[in-house]
């Protein structure tokens, strides 16, 4: 099949992807002419009365069910014994609350503070203020409605959301909500968003002669680390009259004191009144959380003016008994008057609410607005949560309280802050974003969703904290430590107090102690003598002297004499903060979950994808990320976890090993929540790692951050050597789906891991010379030759590299993603991996096969298709669709040099995610959809992928001049490095009687190869 579009014209000769004029009227348009709150040119838009269609959701064959039998009976298990303790499985397919829909709009908030979602009809739902429980259910009480009175007695009244909410059923409560007056229909009124801001326009609704205009704006801006941490939202409403007459309008803001799901009913509840300096005011709603989570704060408030009346009804019941106003009375009041008494700013505090009644608080702003003129009404939501605690009771301040205190007190003064500024963040947001909407040269789909993807650094479950450890400091982390150790902490083996708190013990003093030291300086000594690339062929118990050999590994080496005499090292606990280096600023430490169906903090396989995101607009959390993993790489913790995919178990966190993600419970103490696999086993992670760090280091130019980091990139390249089992310097998969696709099974040499792995020994050698570590560099440079002949000869098959090596029905498959590594050498300014022609040859084919033979192009890549066109269904994810796949694959093509088949691919999945005539997947983009239209796993971090076209079409100043490694074809010695031969052994103990002994060694490595002068 011919390939389509072979020249960037096409998308200049396209119809607009979203006309304004198709949703707004014109003479609405001119009436906002100038006005801040007319809808943005391009933006993602809808009209008010669509209809939010429920999705579907993915199914498995026949064939799959029966292979999948085993996993889905542990799995369901499983979850069960986790709800039966209080706790969601990071995975579970069988508790969905919420059907789910095609809703969603902008969500409100900065980032890892919580958020709440706003639906594009105007609903408040997909409430996320617990870390890794997501409320998707509107909450049906928080609500803006209009009310307006002409001179010539017409009253208009709504609440200004469209339709009647399903969620009250036809329930007649005649004292509740559904006494309100539901008439928008909102067939003239449109949504319109561009995150991280949405106007929705109501064009003569509720009142035919007035213009209705609401902006809504966080406070998303980039490389700011102080307002993108901000639980706030403002909503900047425009009022233009285009009547012949005087308008008295009325706009309510209702909110009730509920952080989603039935804590409303829970009781406790306080609301009260407040005042702020420059006529800020509005109703504090005090939220008594259940189960021991920290309390949460909201505030609801607007600002008063000469023109504008600012009213509260503090408390109302929205229902069950112990308040006497009722919400049809509270409506009823503002319908009449337009507004609340004034005696309402000194009632005195109401009783907590009490148990399963359910209350609500509303601030009421009223102004006069002459015929064709405007006024403004601006208000803020905020919300007030200190601190963050995991299920498992660890607690952390989080990133706002910098600035804001961890007092719990805070939200008044956000509210404040927030309507008083909210100009400056619109500024910096349109300085950051306008020189890529006004760029012609690029498709206006792809402009608006840029940005819009983006969402998902706020809706996914966002955790950033203060970078200052627990909330009961640092002392009482280190006697609470779960029985993890690290590679940057002395404390080992663990014991328990009677009051269940774990203590830590020196294991060096227990080997003092049973006489055991002698015996275990024999075995480390004798097991890094004997190692089989020992090029001295030394049987000695002594480690090689340091004139030997120079670099990371001597030191290393070096590390065993210096333990086995107990020098020891203090280093804390395995944060990342603890790599940061002096001048180096602590912007805290931030988490984000692989989705909010796949509970897993920061999963690294898939920010693999999604990193660049943060890497483009906030580098300094991607580094914290980076340091985070560094630690937890150089960590074990001994847990016994059983696996479901397979019934078997194996330890938690082997030493060496990149963690799957930073845990869900208890995140950076308990990482790996993920156990459907063991992914000690798995052979892109450690590859990941390499890679990104090269990458960041590349970007930054933090030359302490490359220190820091190093030893932990030099042991998970040294981990990788067993999965070399033919010698050949290339890694070979292990017959089942050890990667990130991890339902398609792989066998010997893959061309993802393969070429992830090559990558990595590029990408590792260039880390070296930036750390002057020459004998590394010419170790994993020498492998890469080496590793590069076996990968192509095995895998190339003149066309395409194949799936893998192995004979099974998938083995000749063209997998989509089989560039991976290769995109990250060019991401990163570094040399291909091979000739030119085979990266070419590769992506066409995958545009040939995988994207144009799936419907035309108009669904993405997908991801296994067969030589003969037909899709690879050998597993369920072979014949998905991955968003953020087919992404990276767009990048990928980008620096090919394919430009148009680029944009082709990435468009597919615009059409079917976000496009009218998709899916319905806008603010909530799956992981993988079907040809059938059957999703898996909605709001998912890997599309944020997006990102990685936009760095491969306007390449980082720093990518265009990195310094490029020397040529990757020459004499680089031998193969068999002996110190990054002996630390391979020394992982390989792991897991081993004698784990906790070589962990010791590696944390006196740390203080060798770091802490003093960091000269490796």
């Amino acid at each position: 099949m011919e390939c389509m579009m072979t020249s960037t014209n096409i998308f200049h000769s396209r119809k607009h992807s979203w006309p304004l004029g198709n949703y707004v009227g014109r003479a609405t348009l001119q009436a906002l002419e100038n006005d801040p709150g007319a809808p943005p040119p391009l933006a993602w838009r809808r009209k008010l009365n669509s209809h939010a269609n429920f999705l579907k959701e993915f199914k498995v064959t026949f064939w799959e069910a029966l292979r999948m039998l085993g996993l889905g009976l542990r799995l369901w298990n499983y979850a069960k014994a986790e709800q039966a303790q209080g706790r969601i499985a990071p995975i579970d397919p069988f508790n969905r609350k919420t059907k789910p829909s095609a809703c969603h709009g902008v969500p409100l908030g900065g980032m890892g503070a919580g958020s709440i979602g706003r639906g594009f009809r105007g609903e408040f739902g997909r409430v996320q203020l617990i870390p890794g429980v997501c409320e998707e259910a509107p909450v049906p009480a928080n609500q803006f409605s209009a009310f307006i009175t002409r001179g010539d007695g017409k009253r208009y009244s709504s609440v200004l959301s469209s339709g009647y909410p399903q969620e009250l059923g036809k329930k007649d409560d005649k004292s509740g909500i559904s006494s309100w007056d539901w008439n928008l229909d909102g067939q003239h009124s449109s949504y319109h968003a561009l995150f991280p801001r949405a106007w929705t326009i109501y064009d003569g609704e509720p009142d035919p002669n007035m213009k209705i205009s609401c902006r809504q704006i966080s406070p998303f801006i980039p490389h700011n680390y102080k307002e993108s941490s901000l639980p706030v939202c403002v909503f900047s409403y425009a009022l233009v009259n285009t009547g012949k007459d005087t308008a008295n309008a009325s706009l309510l803001f209702t909110w009730a004191n509920s952080i989603g799901g039935t804590s409303q009913y829970s009781g406790g509840h306080i609301n009260t009144p407040f005042i702020e300096e420059d006529g800020v005011c509005g109703v504090l709603l005090y939220h008594k959380t259940a189960k021991g989570y920290p309390s949460v704060t909201f505030a609801i408030s607007a600002q008063q003016t000469e023109d504008i009346s600012v009213s509260v009804c503090p408390c109302f019941l929205l229902s069950g008994r112990g308040i006497n106003c009722s919400a049809r009375d509270m409506w009823l009041e503002v319908k009449q008057h337009g507004s609340f008494s004034q005696d309402n700013w000194n009632v005195k505090p109401f009783l907590p609410s009490l148990e399963g009644s359910s209350i609500g608080a509303a601030v009421a702003a009223a102004v006069v607005i002459p015929p064709h003129e405007t006024r403004t009404i601006v208000f803020a939501l905020a919300w007030d949560c200190p601190e963050t605690r995991f299920q498992k009771g660890r607690s952390y301040h989080r990133r706002y309280t910098q600035f804001y205190g961890t007092f719990g007190n805070a939200a008044a003064n956000l509210a404040h802050d927030a309507i008083l500024d909210h100009w400056k963040w619109e500024k910096a947001i349109e300085n950051w974003q306008n020189p890529i909407l006004t760029n012609d040269e690029l498709p206006e789909w792809y402009r608006v969703t840029l940005f819009n993807e983006l969402y998902f650094l706020v809706a996914g479950g966002t955790i950033w904290t203060d970078g200052l450890g627990t909330v009961h400091g640092v002392e009482k982390d280190m006697e609470a430590r779960s029985s993890s150790t690290s590679f940057y902490s002395d404390e080992e083996d663990s014991e328990t107090d009677g009051d269940g708190i774990e203590k830590k013990i020196n294991i060096i003093g227990l080997l003092k102690e049973d006489g055991k030291l002698h015996q275990t300086h024999g075995m480390v000594n004798k097991t890094i003598s004997n190692s089989k690339y020992n090029e001295m062929g030394s049987n000695s118990a002594e480690v090689v002297p340091e004139s030997t050999e120079d670099g990371t590994a001597a030191k290393i080496l070096k590390a065993v004499s210096a333990t086995m005499s107990n020098v020891r090292v203090p280093f804390g606990l395995a944060y990342g903060t603890s790599l940061l280096q002096e001048g180096e600023e602590n912007v805290g430490q931030f988490l984000y979950l692989e989705g909010v169906e796949y509970r897993m903090w920061s999963t690294y396989d898939v920010h693999f994808y999604a990193s660049f995101a943060l890497l483009a607009l906030f580098p300094e959390l991607e580094l914290s990320i980076q340091r985070d993993f560094a630690a937890a790489t150089l960590s074990y913790n001994p847990e016994k976890v059983r696996f479901l995919a397979g019934g078997g178990s194996g330890m938690r966190k082997v030493l060496g090993a990149v963690p799957h993600d930073l845990g869900l419970y208890d995140p950076w103490v308990e990482v790996n929540a993920y156990n459907v696999h063991d992914t000690s086993k798995w052979k892109d992670l450690n590859s990941k790692f390499v890679l990104q760090i090269h990458r960041d280091i590349v970007i930054t130019g933090n030359k302490s951050f490359a220190r820091a980091v190093w030893p932990a990139v030099y042991s998970a390249m040294a981990y990788m050597d067993r999965f070399d089992r033919d010698r050949d310097c290339m890694i070979e998969n292990d017959r089942f789906p050890d990667q990130t696709y991890d339902t398609w099974s792989v066998s010997g040499v893959s061309a993802y891991c393969g070429g992830l792995w090559l990558a990595a020994l590029q990408a590792a050698a260039a880390i070296a010379d930036e750390v002057n570590d020459q004998n590394a560099a010419d170790c994993f440079r020498a492998k890469f030759l080496c590793a590069r002949k076996a990968y192509e000869e095995k895998l190339w098959n003149g066309a395409y590299f194949s799936y893998d090596e192995g004979s099974s029905s998938c083995s000749s498959s063209i997998q989509a993603d089989q560039m991976a590594g290769q995109w990250y050498m060019w991401a990163s300014g570094l040399c291909s991996l091979f000739d030119d022609n085979k990266a070419q040859s590769a992506l066409d084919k995958v545009f040939e096969f995988n994207v144009i033979r799936m419907n035309g192009g108009k669904m993405g890549a997908v991801n296994g298709m067969q030589p003969n066109g037909r899709v690879d269904e050998s597993c369920m994810q072979s014949r998905e669709i991955w968003a953020g796949t087919t992404y990276a694959i767009a990048a990928t093509m980008i620096y090919a040099g394919m430009r148009d088949k680029a944009f082709v691919t990435a468009e597919g999945v615009f059409q079917a995610a976000w496009s009218e005539d998709g899916y319905g997947y806008w603010f909530q983009t799956p992981e993988a959809w079907t040809v059938e239209g059957h999703f898996r796993s909605l709001t998912y971090m890997r599309p944020l992928a997006i990102w990685a076209m936009q760095w491969a079409l306007y390449p980082p100043k720093r990518v265009l001049e990195a310094p490029r490694i020397p040529s990757m074809d020459g004499d680089f010695g031998s193969l068999h490095h002996i110190g990054f031969a002996r630390i391979a052994d020394a992982l390989k103990m792991v897991p081993g009687v004698q784990v906790d002994k070589i962990n010791d060694l590696f944390s006196y490595m740390y203080g060798c190869a770091c802490r003093e002068g960091n000269n490796v």
